[in-house]
């Protein structure tokens, strides 16, 4: 079924894929809205935070995981459904899915039991704790001399 504005024109056929495929036809799929989040990677004393921008998204779209000791994996996976009515008659229908996926190599001063995630307004942010640094006096003794 097309829209009747296209069943009028003789040549719909090219207007309507060029309609298809222009980012404005009936507003953006979430889909093509997203592309990857943005990424900020920040060093503090304490620890490291990767922060991710994901309007839209939340803390149950996100996943993420620690490989090998040294690999963060951060996955995202979002599958939208719009539906206009309910009924089996559908006018318009749309689907769209989202996935990305990034690995961060964490550097051996961070220590991997303390990392911690927190969503907020659109920011998923990912807090790697240092590890303490125990600073050694170098030690000291008196050398006889025979």
């Amino acid at each position: 079924m097309l829209p009747t504005a296209y069943r009028r024109n003789q040549d719909w056929l090219p207007s309507l894929f060029n309609a298809f495929w222009d980012d404005d036809f009936a507003g953006l799929t979430p889909a093509k809205q997203f592309a990857s989040p943005a990424v900020n990677v920040v060093e503090n004393d304490k620890d490291y935070q990767i922060e991710l921008a994901a309007p839209g998204m939340t803390k149950e779209d996100f996943k993420v995981r620690l490989e090998n000791n040294d690999e963060l994996v951060v996955a995202l996976e979002k599958k939208h459904e719009n539906k206009e009515e309910k009924k089996r008659n559908y006018l318009r229908r749309e689907f769209s899915y989202a996935s990305y996926q990034q690995t961060f190599i964490i550097p051996e001063e961070v220590e991997v039991e303390g990392i911690s995630a927190a969503m907020n307004d659109g920011v998923l942010t990912i807090t790697l704790p240092k590890k303490e640094q125990v600073v050694k006096t170098p030690a000291s003794r008196q050398i006889e001399i025979g």
